[in-house]
Parts: C-alpha cells; sequence; structure tokens
C-alpha cells in the first residue's frame, strides 16, 4: 500500500480547522445560557478589534490556502514551506495553552481542546515533515515505467 502524505496532511489540516472552530465554539457557549464570556479587553464597536478579526480571518484562512496548494502542488520548495507552516501553527498553539493557563477561572474543557490541537499539530509537523523528505513526484516517469510494465 503506498502512503500517501498529502491526503493525509489534508485530512489533518481539515481535523485541525474543526477543531479551532469547535474551541471558539466552546468560547461562545455561555452567551447562549445568560453567562458571560472570558473578555481578553473591553471594545465598545467593531472597529476597535478590527486587528483581531483580520488575524483571526488569517489564522483560519491559510491552512484552508494549504489545504488547496498541497492538493494541487508537489514541488520540493512548496513542501519545506508547508512544513514550516506547520511548525508555526505549532507554536502558535503551544502559546495559546500555555496563555489559556492564565485566563481566569481556567476552563479545563477548552485546555483539553487545545491540548488536544497541539498533539495533532505535532503529528501534521511529522506527517508534513516526511513529506518534504520524499523526492519530487515526476508524473512523467511514473507513466513510462507504468505503460513498461504492461508491455
Amino acid at each position: 500500500m503506498t502512503v500517501n502524505y498529502r491526503e493525509k496532511i489534508i485530512a489533518l489540516w481539515i481535523t485541525f480547522l474543526l477543531g479551532t472552530l469547535f474551541h471558539t465554539q466552546l468560547g461562545l457557549m455561555p452567551l447562549f445560557h445568560g453567562l458571560p464570556v472570558a473578555e481578553s479587553q473591553k471594545a465598545t464597536t467593531i472597529n476597535e478589534i478590527s486587528g483581531i478579526m483580520w488575524l483571526m480571518l488569517g489564522f483560519f484562512v491559510i491552512p484552508m490556502l494549504a489545504i488547496i496548494a498541497t492538493t494541487f502542488f508537489d514541488a520540493k520548495r512548496y513542501r519545506v514551506i508547508h512544513f514550516g507552516l506547520t511548525v508555526f501553527y505549532s507554536i502558535m498553539n503551544l502559546l495559546h495553552v500555555i496563555l489559556d493557563l492564565f485566563v481566569q477561572p481556567i476552563l479545563w474543557y477548552q485546555i483539553t481542546l487545545m491540548v488536544f490541537l497541539f498533539l495533532l499539530g505535532l503529528l501534521l509537523n511529522i506527517v508534513a515533515f516526511q513529506w518534504m523528505k520524499l523526492p519530487p513526484y515526476k508524473g512523467n516517469k511514473r507513466q513510462e515505467i507504468l505503460a513498461n510494465s504492461y508491455s
């Protein structure tokens, strides 16, 4: 059986995005029960938090772009950039877990989810590293080998 690193990477990125969305949803669930949510800064208008909104947009869009790029590109340079991106996200997840430990009260269900996402990120690092180490796919050579094997 052939190991398809690209399929694994795409599945891991999708799982990561779903977990990140669930992390956000968990943070907002108290609102649906008439309870306040943890606030990092008070704001009176959306413009006051536009920087945070842009950062969140980037944090979600970059993995979506990585999924699309991984589907279509196999170049060595892309693999190296992609691996660096997975490491960056793992570092960001670790920092997020650590910072959430200073939010009072500590929401252990959020910490548990963030630790899960951090471990998922480490798995993504491993698979991306393995993919990065493979020689580039040569579509024509593989077709020639297949054609010769049936001759």
